[in-house]
């Protein structure tokens, strides 16, 4: 192209400044198209326009560069002197000062120390906004029923996290693929953590786990961009980040709920192992079987002791019941007796001495002194008795074994109707009744087990 531009144009030797101008930039436009260049940024401005305007240099050369607002704007990162980035962007000259430059396209980060610079820059700032801190950490569920897994749909890390999920607990799995790596991976990787979100309640997993293998910084940056991170913490599902190896750490590490050192530590973390499940659930049924039983021969000891202790209730209120009836009986004899002897010392009273109604008023007086007396002992001799039965008969309704009947438990009988306590006077009667509250059933004998 070159050749052919300088072919049609050599018969011309009279230019203007701006006619060369424009030449020089056509051809440097036209025959080096878009380049990569690495440099350090040198004597940065912004303009009030929000144009950014600096110089590339390296030991022996120095670039001038131009980065437009909208592309400043994508720049997720503090541009400052002696950064060394690569810029992506065509050569082009600018005629006003009869130099060349490059017109930016994109601004990225090289070489370990840069990565490490903003890096450092970006967590000290998420951290004071509090997107690292513990107590918003939400906590992993023990038994999702359903997990997202956000990663790369090839490579060995999906095929690891699903092959150790289903050795530990086959679990529903939906995968949601994306880069793990270059200019989409953080957009993708962020849209799948909110993708997730959106879905109806119904529908969204339990637990997310966001995975990749290991690779240098510059692999790993996409889990350190703030889309991401932002993402991870403003997420509703709990989150695993396992990303890289174990002394690979990213900015997700920190905002997620739970940091696994790998993808497959990822996968162990997020479910459990179901046979050790089933065995301590089985170790759980055995101690209740065994508690249930103790409780049984508890209780059934105690039915026991209540009813002997019933039987020496019942024989101390017959004692006071027939000691009442002996009181009543003893208090109706001595009334007759009692009523002689005052019709006696009526017929001897000196009636002379006294005029009858003086007579009917001293006898009727002396008639209603006795009553109030024999009342007054009448009450005096029943009261305590009376109060007794009812102690007795309250204690005597609460150790009624029809009451624990009512409770949920059984009585077990033999043939004969007597109580069966232990295990070997079942195995001695031919049949067995159960009694529960609302009656009694046959049941029915097995083996013993051994």
């Amino acid at each position: 192209m070159l050749d052919d531009y300088l072919t049609n144009n050599v018969s011309k030797t009279d230019f203007s400044v701006s006619e060369i101008s424009s030449k020089i930039k056509w051809l440097l436009e036209n025959n080096l198209g878009t380049v990569r260049i690495k440099g350090e940024i040198s004597g940065l401005k912004i303009a009030t326009s929000g144009h950014g305007y600096f110089s590339l240099k390296d030991e022996n050369a120095i670039l001038a560069a131009t980065c437009w607002k909208h592309t400043l704007a994508r720049v997720n990162f503090k541009l400052e002197e002696g950064l060394e980035v690569v810029v992506t962007g065509k050569i082009t000259a600018y005629a006003g000062q009869s130099k060349y430059q490059i017109s930016v396209e994109l601004i990225e980060p090289s070489g370990v120390g840069a990565f490490m610079k903003i890096l450092s820059e970006r967590r000290q700032k998420l951290e004071k906004e509090g997107l690292f801190a513990q107590e918003h950490k939400q906590k992993i569920p023990f038994f999702p029923k359903k997990i997202g897994i956000i990663t790369s749909i090839t490579g060995a890390v999906i095929k690891d996290i699903i092959h150790r999920i289903s050795d530990r607990c086959p679990t529903h799995l939906v995968i949601w693929p994306v880069s793990v790596q270059g200019e989409t991976a953080a957009e993708e990787i962020s849209n799948a953590i909110n993708g997730f979100n959106k879905l109806p309640t119904n529908l969204q997993p339990d637990l997310l786990i966001i995975a990749r293998g290991g690779g240098s910084i510059e692999d790993l940056w996409s889990f350190n961009e703030e889309v991401v991170v932002r993402a991870v913490f403003n997420s509703g599902i709990p989150t695993i980040s396992a990303v890289g190896h174990e002394t690979d750490y990213t900015l997700i590490d920190l905002a997620s709920d739970l940091r696994a050192p790998t993808p497959t530590a990822a996968a162990e973390f997020a479910v459990p192992v179901i046979a050790d499940l089933k065995y301590t659930l089985n170790l759980f049924a055995e101690r209740i079987t065994h508690r249930l039983s103790d409780l049984i021969k508890y209780y059934l000891q105690r039915l026991r002791n209540n009813e002997r202790v019933l039987q020496q209730i019942q024989s101390i209120i017959n004692n006071h019941i027939q000691r009442l009836d002996d009181l009543s009986f003893r208090l109706i004899g001595a009334l007759p007796n009692l009523l002689k002897q005052k019709q006696l010392y009526l017929l001897h009273f000196p009636i002379s001495r006294l005029k009858p109604t003086k007579i009917l008023n001293y006898k009727y007086l002396q008639y209603q002194n006795m009553r109030n007396s024999l009342l007054g002992k009448t009450d005096t001799l029943l009261a305590p008795l009376e109060h007794k039965l009812t102690l007795n008969s309250s204690l005597l309704a609460s150790l009624d074994y029809n009451n624990v009947l009512n409770r949920g438990f059984a009585m077990l009988k033999n043939s004969d109707g007597k109580i069966i306590s232990t295990l070997s006077d079942a195995q001695k009667s031919p049949s067995l009744n159960l009694k529960m509250k609302d009656g009694e059933m046959s049941v029915v004998k097995l083996a013993p087990q051994r």
